[in-house]
């Protein structure tokens, strides 16, 4: 019997359902890359593209090649004979040059003014942040030499452990005396100088 039930598990599906049925995608792999009509760019190339010709837009060169070829447009076209002239006056050609390199010209700025926006939108969160660890170190560091300065408070100079000292052998030195009443002056401070000093008189 369980030969039987594999083989009719093996069995391929005839008829209609055989080319209706798609093939089935697996999930462990990626999707094959789908064709595109479109052009494909890469938009940070094409951004830096921008950012480039709207700097050199923005400089003293631009303006001076600018105004020398329209200057050398004009005369050539006033001077020239007329066989040469290429643009007779009221210059159109200039004028759709112009406004062409314009409407150009207006996107490419902004484009340029975006990415630079968005990059000083980086760098104002990452100053931020800076800043926000910066006080959060400084708070740190303060409470922390709070603690230290309470701390040092309670700790026992030498000079406070040198009073103590000599306070604790005047009260000895006075108990000594007392104890003794003979007169005759202990040179052990501690009770175990004192002890030792009677087992010496006493041999």
């Amino acid at each position: 019997m369980a030969p039987e039930r594999e083989g009719t598990r093996e069995r391929m599906p005839a008829g209609a359902t055989a080319t209706t049925r798609a093939p089935r995608t697996r999930l462990d792999q990626p999707r094959p890359p789908r064709r595109r009509i479109l052009p494909e760019w890469d938009p940070e190339a094409f951004g830096r593209l921008s950012e480039r010709i709207a700097r050199f837009i923005g400089t003293g060169r631009f303006l001076v090649w600018m105004t020398v070829v329209i200057i050398v447009w004009v005369l050539w076209n006033i001077s020239a004979p007329s066989s040469l002239k290429f643009d007779e006056y009221p210059f159109i050609f200039l004028t759709l040059a112009l406004s062409l390199q314009a409407s150009y010209a207006a996107p490419l700025i902004l484009l340029a003014q975006n990415r630079q926006d968005d990059r000083d939108r980086v760098n104002l969160e990452q100053d931020r942040k800076q800043n926000e660890r910066s006080i959060a170190d400084t708070e740190y560091l303060t409470r922390e030499i709070a603690a230290l300065r309470i701390g040092l408070g309670e700790v026992a100079t030498r000079d406070w452990m040198r009073s103590e000292l000599q306070d604790l052998m005047k009260e000895l030195e006075e108990r000594g005396n007392g104890h003794r009443g003979d007169g005759h002056h202990e040179h052990g401070v501690f009770p175990a100088e004192r002890s030792r000093g009677r087992d010496v008189e006493d041999r």
